[in-house]
């Protein structure tokens, strides 16, 4: 049940229609975490779904706060539950340890893998102001580099936007890797066969603008504005896409 309520947020083609009901499932979901809190898949489920809703939706800062603490928390658990005898002291082993647990990993860890990836960096996001929670994305990044290993496929070809993010935050001067972010977001966008509105939304925002390339920024906001938003799992998305793509495209003039 707590799956199909995910992929009936992310299904639908009203951004305020589920803006409005989420937070009913939300709760509901964690009834259904208290009710079993050894379910791994449960707290996965209930990761994303707080994640997406923070993403998506919360624009407070203590509410971002609060939230994605929530889904990390879920998305910790669920680590833990898989692995017992690693997962459970994630944040805190020595790096080396860390990438030897994630080298252990095959294709079927890849959604407990991704959870956590994706819920660690909307945390870290959220906290950006905290230099304690920025020194933990190298492990963010290592997550999602083992991710798109096993399968970059899943989610659409995601990891690869969460790599091109990463890559993007500094600028080269200061260590950004921006031509490494150009291929991830290129990857996603091929992987999706361009469904994936996100990938060409960042790839405008983060590359584009990075790199002063107006006339890139233009064609990829264009082009999803102009897409089909529906799609597989990605409609939801792919409607905020196309909104903040909207918006960017309203303020290019103040940039470039």
């Amino acid at each position: 049940m707590a799956q199909n309520l995910s992929t009936a947020m992310l299904n639908h083609n009203d951004l305020e229609t589920v803006k409005d009901a989420a937070p009913a499932y939300l709760l509901l979901t964690d009834s259904m975490v208290a009710n079993d809190p050894d379910d791994a898949e449960t707290n996965r489920v209930a990761a994303s779904l707080y994640g997406a809703y923070t993403g998506v939706f919360v624009e407070n800062p203590a509410r971002s706060k609060r939230l994605s603490q929530r889904a990390f928390e879920y998305a910790l658990h669920a680590a833990c539950l898989d692995y017992p005898q690693q997962a459970c002291e994630i944040r805190t082993m020595n790096f080396q340890d860390f990438e030897q647990f994630l080298q252990q990993r095959g294709k079927d860890d890849v959604p407990t893998l991704y959870t956590l990836g994706a819920s660690w960096a909307g945390w870290i996001q959220v906290n950006s102001e905290d230099w304690n929670a920025v020194a933990e994305l190298p492990r963010v990044t290592a997550i999602m580099q083992r991710v798109v290993e096993l399968d970059e496929t899943y989610q659409h070809g995601t990891a690869h936007i969460y790599l091109g993010v990463i890559y993007t935050l500094l600028p080269p001067a200061a260590g950004g890797k921006p031509e490494l972010a150009r291929n991830h977001f290129e990857r996603a966008i091929a992987i999706s066969n361009g469904r994936n509105l996100t990938a060409k939304l960042m790839y405008a925002n983060r590359y584009a603008k990075m790199m002063f390339n107006a006339e890139l920024f233009n064609s990829l906001l264009q082009e999803v504005i102009n897409a089909d938003p529906t799609a597989p799992d990605l409609t939801l998305l792919n409607m905020l896409a196309q909104k903040q793509a909207r918006q960017a495209l309203a303020h290019a003039d103040d940039y470039f």
